[in-house]
């Protein structure tokens, strides 16, 4: 090959390379306000990310990718975990991660930042992030759930359940918390209505009962989250 040939080449390669990259950053850009929900961007949300920053959340867990490691990230937590944890979460950490190995420390946030935090993670959580963290996939919260139930093949109930935070107060097969009920006999206990009251509203059940209400969950999961738990029927 002749130096021309290959100076061709090269300036080619370079320009066409150039061009095609000025291309996808202008059609990134482009797409950037419907991707990220700027429209959604509320004074209740923008109050949510201060409170985000005022108590250095980001010291721990991660939004987008960028934090810290220690504790898991947040981008979709709100479909991940509901509204109800965030809340007990964020209100009485020594609750809900007393057994955990990790835990959040009582930062004393006051209720309406509490409402503004939710109101955050929940435009977070619209953020089309093209399924980043893969944490968030459906595909990826099967296997994590058919992991923790001895590999076995699980349900889209059983997923839910993983996915819901239920692990994080109960148990199933040794495994998950003690904050709660082990759930492995649940099913001889309660029927499948019973079940979704339970999950739906606990204090309507029992008025001393410590339990986050699941109130925001759709009809459909909430139906396969008891059809499963219905299914337990391990012991008496």
């Amino acid at each position: 090959m002749s130096t021309k040939a290959a100076k061709l080449i090269f300036w080619i390669g370079t320009l066409s390379s150039a061009i095609l990259f000025l291309i996808l950053t202008w059609d990134t850009h482009r797409q950037v306000a419907t991707l990220s929900q700027a429209d959604k961007l509320s004074d209740d949300v923008v109050a949510g990310k201060h409170v985000f920053q005022k108590y250095n959340c980001n010291d721990c867990h991660t939004i987008l990718g960028f934090g810290g490691y220690y504790a898991p990230d947040l981008t979709k937590v709100y479909r991940r975990r509901g509204e109800a944890y965030i809340r007990q979460a964020v209100s009485q950490p020594e609750v809900v991660f007393a057994n955990s190995i990790r835990h959040m420390p009582q930062q004393h946030v006051k209720p309406e930042e509490i409402d503004h935090l939710v109101s955050f993670f929940a435009w977070v959580n619209n953020i089309d992030n093209h399924d980043w963290p893969p944490q968030d996939s459906k595909g990826r919260q099967m296997s994590e759930t058919s992991r923790l139930m001895g590999g076995a093949d699980v349900s889209k109930g059983a997923a839910l359940f993983k996915a819901n935070g239920c692990f994080d107060c109960h148990s199933l097969n040794k495994v998950g918390g003690d904050n709660g009920p082990a759930l492995d006999s649940v099913g001889n206990k309660l029927s499948v209505e019973q079940i979704s009251k339970q999950i739906a509203d606990p204090q309507a059940v029992n008025a001393s009962n410590q339990m986050p209400a699941f109130k925001d969950m759709s009809a459909g999961d909430l139906k396969e989250i008891s059809e499963f738990l219905a299914r337990q029927k391990g012991g008496n």
